[in-house]
C-alpha cells in the first residue's frame, strides 16, 4: 500500500472514531492529537532554550514551552468543531458583549478573593507587604494581565469548554466536574512534579469551581476565564514584584507548602469562598 494511501486511511479511521466514539474516547484522542502535534515544536523550543530532560524547568524555559503548547490548543479545538459540525459557541465561547461582561466580573472576583486571603494572612502576621514596590507593580500589571488572559482562555477552552462539553454527553454534571478537574490537575504534573504534587488537591478544587463558574454563567466560559486570569494575574504580580513576603509565623499547612496558596488551607478557603459566591449568584438550582 502506498504511504499516502496508508496515512489517508489512518486519518479517516481517526475521524470516524472521533465522531462515533464515547466521550472518554474523544477526550483521549483529543489529548493524543494535541501531544503529537506539539512534540516537534517542543523539541525545537527545548533545544532553543537549552532544556535537557529530565532536568527541572527554569521559569524562563517553561514559558516558551508553554506558549508553543497553548498556541496549538485552539487549532485542535477548531479541528474538532469542523469534524463534528459544531462551533466554538458549543464550548462556551461566543464573541459578544455578554462574554466580556462575565469575564470582567470573573477578573474582579478572582483578584478580590486573593486580596481577602492575603489581607487575612497579613492581619495574622503571616505576611508583610512591601508597598515600596508598587511602582514595579504598575509597570508589570498589563503584561501579566495579558498573559493571564491568554493562559486563562486557553485552559478554559480546553478543560471547561471542550472537555466538559464532551463528558456531559455521557455523564452527569457532578461526574463531569470530577473527571475534568482531575485531568486538569494531573496534567500540571507535565511541567513540575515535586512542586505540583502538594498542589493537586487545590488544583482539583480549582477545576471544580471553574466548572461551576461555567454552569452559573449559562454555559459561557466568560466568568471562568475571568476567574482563572484573575488568579494568575494576582499571584504572578505579587510574586514577580515581591509585593509580599512570608514571615514564617504561619503554619505551613495553612499558608501553603513552598509559600504556594494552592498547597495549603488558605487556597482551599479562597476557592471554597469563591464557589459559595458563585452558588449565591446562580439563577439555577442544582
Amino acid at each position: 500500500m502506498p504511504p499516502m494511501d496508508f496515512f489517508h486511511r489512518a486519518a479517516n479511521q481517526w475521524l470516524v472514531s472521533l465522531v462515533a466514539g464515547t466521550a472518554l474516547t474523544k477526550v483521549a484522542m483529543f489529548f493524543i492529537a494535541w501531544a503529537i502535534l506539539w512534540l516537534p515544536l517542543a523539541l525545537i523550543v527545548a533545544t532553543l532554550v537549552k532544556w535537557h530532560p529530565p532536568q527541572p524547568l527554569a521559569g524562563e524555559q517553561k514559558l516558551p514551552l508553554l506558549a508553543s503548547l497553548y498556541l496549538i490548543a485552539p487549532l485542535i479545538v477548531w479541528g474538532v468543531t469542523r469534524v463534528e459540525g459544531t462551533s466554538f459557541s458549543e464550548y462556551g465561547v461566543e464573541w459578544n458583549l455578554s462574554l466580556l461582561v462575565s469575564l470582567g466580573w470573573g477578573l474582579t472576583l478572582g483578584i478580590l478573593s486573593l486580596a481577602i486571603a492575603f489581607a487575612a494572612e497579613s492581619a495574622l502576621g503571616w505576611v508583610v507587604w512591601h508597598w515600596q514596590n508598587w511602582r514595579q507593580l504598575v509597570q508589570a500589571c498589563l503584561p501579566i494581565l495579558l498573559l493571564g488572559l491568554w493562559i486563562g482562555f486557553t485552559e478554559e477552552l480546553v478543560f471547561r469548554g471542550f472537555l466538559v462539553t464532551q463528558l456531559q454527553v455521557d455523564y452527569s454534571i457532578w461526574v463531569t466536574g470530577a473527571i475534568s478537574s482531575a485531568v486538569f490537575a494531573l496534567l500540571h504534573l507535565i511541567w513540575e512534579q515535586k512542586d505540583t504534587l502538594p498542589q493537586l488537591p487545590g488544583l482539583w478544587i480549582m477545576g471544580v469551581v471553574l466548572v461551576l463558574a461555567r454552569w452559573v454563567d449559562g454555559g459561557s466560559l466568560g466568568l471562568a476565564i475571568g476567574l482563572h486570569a484573575g488568579w494568575i494575574c494576582g499571584l504572578t504580580c505579587l510574586d514577580s514584584v515581591q509585593l509580599i513576603s512570608y514571615t514564617g509565623k504561619g503554619p505551613i499547612w495553612i499558608t501553603g507548602l513552598g509559600n504556594n496558596p494552592l498547597a495549603g488551607l488558605i487556597g482551599f478557603f479562597c476557592l471554597l469562598g469563591v464557589g459559595s459566591v458563585l452558588l449565591v449568584m446562580s439563577p439555577y438550582s442544582l
